[in-house]
């Protein structure tokens, strides 16, 4: 770990860690959804099984770690789950259409999707 997290006590680590870990399978879900560029590629591709599978995986961890969480980590795991859902549901209903949740994205990308 780096010298900021050196700083945290063992249980502010392991916060940190099971939410970055919860962000990345966040951004595997919205690549494949095709919301954000993939960086090994620096292209927007779709995969719903790869989404699929990321939310699938976030849920597991909130099924395991029921009981276990500190509330403002298990706040953003419920954030996240019904985030990523009901983009899923607006993909798998719109297939090909792509919707950018943020402005930067938008701007990054409008070139892509006209």
């Amino acid at each position: 770990m780096d010298n900021g997290t050196q700083q945290l006590s063992k249980e502010q680590q392991q916060k940190l860690l099971f939410m970055m870990l919860v962000q990345q399978h966040q951004q595997i879900a919205m690549m494949g959804m095709g919301k954000i560029k993939n960086p090994s590629t620096d292209q927007v591709e779709r995969d719903l099984s790869a989404t699929r599978y990321a939310i699938d995986t976030l849920q597991m961890l909130q099924d395991f770690t029921k009981g276990n969480l500190e509330a403002e980590v298990s706040e953003y795991l419920i954030h996240v789950l019904n985030t990523l859902r009901l983009n899923y549901v607006d993909e798998v209903n719109n297939p090909g259409q792509t919707v950018f949740n943020s402005d930067e994205d938008e701007s990054e990308n409008t070139s892509e999707t006209t």
